[in-house]
């Protein structure tokens, strides 16, 4: 039926690819493509004989548009499904924008050299302008809404878990349950050990920047921003336990903030082990998550990249890994002019994921959805021109859709509220 280009092969992708090929009829044809083709032919031939749906490979570097317009004028994609890291999106929106083709992400665009002089500029116009620091934010995608919509193409922004399937479920609640939604609480709960005093869970660039910032939530149409780690809470997560979480920025706030404006607060919490929290401060504090380039014996070496080379990679903690991770949202608003609260969420199991598609739940609970947004385009569930984040669409499909492909949600009508 459709024809898919997926840039990126890492483990998010390569979930995504795993779910492409477990519906070929939707998805007869895609092809593969990344820096290191070798990569790309390797799940090419794990896959081949296991699907109906036909699988080419190709090699891009998706710093340059010029290479991503070649590949996509030759295979004629119906969509382009960016698995490829954050820094790359605005060069693929490029190319999509050049060839007039759909264009689903998982994550909003952010620089990879933060020292840059020109982009240095805006973001500090931002900080001061929107009243917080984090380094990522829609503004840079949100500026493609002209010409996407005159190019009469989509640009699904976020479709990822969080941000993502967190951005649905709100929009579920809201069209089942709420009238108003007055408050958002966004849990992601990893319960899940791998055995290494310190690793992450996807790319340590991306990661490492992110939790090492100050924290920031919307409350009462502006934000409060916090110092790193400065709010922490408890809870107890269904099927995991108590942990600690901490507030953290996070994309999904500042598009819900812009497309549920009623919404009185939005917040965001992710579980931390103190042996994380220790490592990532030590780290910090000796300079090793700086993005600034040092020279070192003759060489230009930025210390986050080099650690990201020392640190396991993501992909291979997969058979390591044991327990469940618990991401979901709790709402409190009203109802027929009642008081109400809601609490929806998926609970997914590494080892599961593991044996099903030789990945960590990290990386499943991002590609299912990841998937599941290029079905919402190719088959025409979702259709409006432009750039927009999921919760601007119909949340069923979307979930119908996740739960035939792995992440059944689940719900509580009388949940714990977090303070």
């Amino acid at each position: 039926m459709g024809r898919l280009l997926i840039i990126g092969c890492g483990g998010v992708a390569g979930v995504a690819i795993h779910k492409c090929c477990q519906n070929s009829k939707t998805f007869s044809e895609i092809c593969i493509a990344s820096r290191t083709k070798a990569k790309c032919d390797a799940l090419k031939e794990k896959l081949e004989n296991t699907t109906e749906t036909k699988i080419t490979t190709a090699q891009v570097d998706a710093d340059k548009v010029e290479e991503l317009i070649a590949l996509i004028q030759s295979y004629q994609p119906d969509a382009v499904l960016n698995v490829a890291l954050p820094y790359q999106d605005l060069t693929i929106m490029d190319a999509c924008l050049a060839c007039k083709v759909d264009y689903i992400d998982t994550a909003n665009y952010e620089p990879e050299d933060t020292d840059d002089k020109q982009w240095r500029e805006i973001y500090e116009k931002r900080c001061k302008e929107a009243g917080f620091t984090a380094y990522f934010d829609y503004s840079w995608q949100w500026a493609y809404q002209e010409k996407f919509k005159e190019a009469g193409i989509t640009a699904l922004l976020g479709s990822g878990f969080d941000p993502g399937v967190t951005s649905v479920f709100t929009a579920y609640a809201l069209k089942h349950y709420f009238d108003e939604i007055e408050t958002i609480d966004i849990l992601d709960c990893n319960g899940g050990d791998h055995g290494y005093p310190f690793a992450t869970n996807f790319n340590p660039e991306i990661n490492l920047r992110e939790v090492s910032a100050n924290g920031s939530y919307w409350e009462n149409g502006h934000w409060v921003e916090t110092e790193p780690m400065e709010i922490k809470r408890e809870y107890n997560f269904p099927q995991v336990g108590e942990k600690d979480m901490y507030l953290l920025h996070h994309e999904e706030i500042e598009s819900l903030a812009e497309n549920i404006p009623e919404v009185k607060r939005i917040r965001f919490f992710m579980t931390f082990g103190q042996s994380y929290l220790t490592h990532m401060n030590c780290l910090e504090n000796v300079g090793m998550l700086s993005t600034t380039p040092i020279e070192f014996e003759g060489q230009q070496i930025v210390p986050i990249k080099f650690l990201k080379a020392l640190l396991p990679d993501p992909a291979s903690l997969g058979p390591r890994t044991h327990g469940k991770t618990n991401i979901g949202c709790i709402f409190t608003g009203k109802k027929d002019g009642k008081e109400k609260t809601y609490y929806i969420y998926n609970v997914c199991d590494h080892q599961e994921c593991y044996k099903e598609v030789a990945s960590q739940a990290i990386s499943y609970t991002t590609g299912v959805p990841a998937m599941c947004g290029a079905l919402m385009l190719l088959t025409g569930k979702w259709t409006k021109t432009g750039v927009h984040t999921v919760e601007e669409f119909d949340p069923d499909p979307f979930l119908a859709a996740l739960d035939q492909y792995g992440l059944p949600r689940s719900e509580s009508y009388d949940p714990v509220i977090v303070e």
